[in-house]
């Protein structure tokens, strides 16, 4: 069977760069604060609208908030 690879995250460090909260965040995407929490902890990987609408509130690449990890 295939290998998953991983997605990946830099958004704590961006969030709390900008001095705002996991609510604040997710107030600002539409998303739920638990769900923030989630995918800073990458137990949840978002949908691909989402992960979009995370990069824009931070005003940044796709690329400068995600990454694909590949399997090893």
């Amino acid at each position: 069977t295939p290998k998953k690879g991983r997605v990946r995250n830099n958004i704590h460090a961006l969030r709390t760069a900008r001095g705002w909260s996991q609510a604040e965040l997710a107030e600002k995407v539409g998303a739920t604060r638990q769900t923030i929490n989630a995918i800073e902890q990458e137990k949840y990987a978002p949908s691909l609208e989402l992960a979009f609408r995370i990069a824009r509130a931070f005003d940044l690449a796709f690329q400068k908030v995600w990454s694909f990890e590949g399997p090893q």
